[in-house]
């Protein structure tokens, strides 16, 4: 079974693939090839599992490949230039396409370098992780990690393509599969309720790899990203609402040093985070913060970020991306289904939500540990 939806981005649209054995559906690559030549980006991890499924749907191009060190200390310009050379070393023209295949840090990689690779050539995503197929390979954000902050370099370069074959969830570790749920939790919580509590009341079958299951949660959270992402491709207005929980994440993991936290563990804890400062400013009731951190907690994920340090996590989110003007802006819940983007909330609320969150807790796990 595969499933069709579309980014309708005018030119740039392209579609999202979603179904069992896709890697082996040439047709679905071959119909978005603008040349020959493919460069495949992988990593050891997936490289081994994958690599050689897809060579075979890739048999009538010029196929080049290079495997890169898994896990997010990849994410640097000193990896993207890796892949940039191989392209050179390829003479890759400007009808070439890279094929990223693996999660989130490979995608973000091998799309910031077709970014930059002759100004910019086509490149299509197969992603292999649930955070990456909900999440990271769609809507065309991609960049790498700067020692001051994550994602600060970084272009909007859309795919030509999503192929994204949940069979590849098989061998996906534990911790990475709850981490992923993390973003699809995300989803719920900033624009559909009604999924919210489906999520609720399937997380069991989510959890054990159930197909149906994880074809829903896929489906829908792709979805949503792509409605958003088709009314605002470059984050001018609602697209921002996708960074729900990101800003305290993307401090946490860089607080933590890149690799400790998965960045969906980050992204639950953040999330938990912006939750409690919604509640705590009144906008949202405790009952809804109550349920957010319920179901992350029942997924296995982090709800608070015990141990690290409040003032660095603080110092963290000033040098965020997402700030305008000088003040930080926050996404924050009225409700599960409604969110908003904000720069408007009392900082000494914000300093006690991070005092509290960070606070050692007899017990507590570290997501990192």
């Amino acid at each position: 079974m595969i499933e069709a939806l579309e980014v309708s981005l005018g030119e740039r649209s392209y579609p999202i693939y979603i179904g069992s054995g896709l890697l082996l559906r040439s047709e679905l690559f071959v119909e978005r090839m603008r040349g020959r030549d493919v460069l495949v980006v992988t990593d050891e991890t997936v490289a081994p599992l994958y690599l050689a499924r897809l060579r075979d749907s890739l048999s009538d191009f010029h196929v080049a490949e290079l495997i890169l060190p898994a896990g997010e200390g990849s994410k640097t310009l000193a990896t993207a230039t890796r892949v940039i050379d191989a392209l050179v070393a390829h003479r890759c023209q400007r009808d070439a396409t890279i094929v990223a295949l693996g999660g989130g840090v490979v995608g973000d990689i091998a799309g910031f370098a077709a970014a930059c690779y002759q100004r910019g050539i086509a490149w299509l995503q197969v992603p292999t992780s649930l955070l990456a197929q909900v999440d990271s390979s769609v809507g065309g954000k991609t960049g790498v990690n700067h020692a001051a902050g994550k994602n600060l370099i970084g272009a909007f370069h859309q795919p030509v393509a999503v192929v994204a074959d949940f069979d590849t969830l098989a061998t996906l570790e534990e911790r990475e599969l709850r981490a992923g749920l993390a973003e699809v939790v995300k989803y719920g919580v900033i624009s559909d309720a009604d999924f919210f509590a489906w999520l609720e009341n399937h997380l069991t079958q989510l959890l054990s790899g159930e197909s149906q299951a994880l074809m829903h949660a896929i489906r829908r959270s792709c979805e949503i990203k792509a409605d958003i992402v088709g009314g605002d491709e470059r984050e001018r207005g609602r697209r921002a609402l996708l960074n729900f929980g990101h800003s305290f994440a993307h401090a946490i993991e860089k607080v933590a040093g890149y690799g400790n936290w998965r960045h969906g563990e980050a992204v639950s804890a953040g999330m938990c985070m912006a939750a409690e400062l919604s509640r705590r400013m009144g906008l949202l009731d405790a009952a809804g913060g109550e349920r957010i951190a319920a179901l992350l907690q029942a997924a296995g994920l982090p709800i608070a970020a015990s141990g690290l340090d409040p003032a660095q996590l603080k110092a963290a989110m000033g040098l965020d991306k997402k700030q305008l003007g000088g003040r930080l802006r926050l996404v924050l819940i009225e409700a599960l289904g409604a969110a908003r983007v904000t720069s408007d909330f009392p900082e000494p609320l914000l300093d006690e939500v991070l005092e509290d969150a960070t606070a050692v807790r007899p017990g507590a796990r570290s997501a990192g540990g």
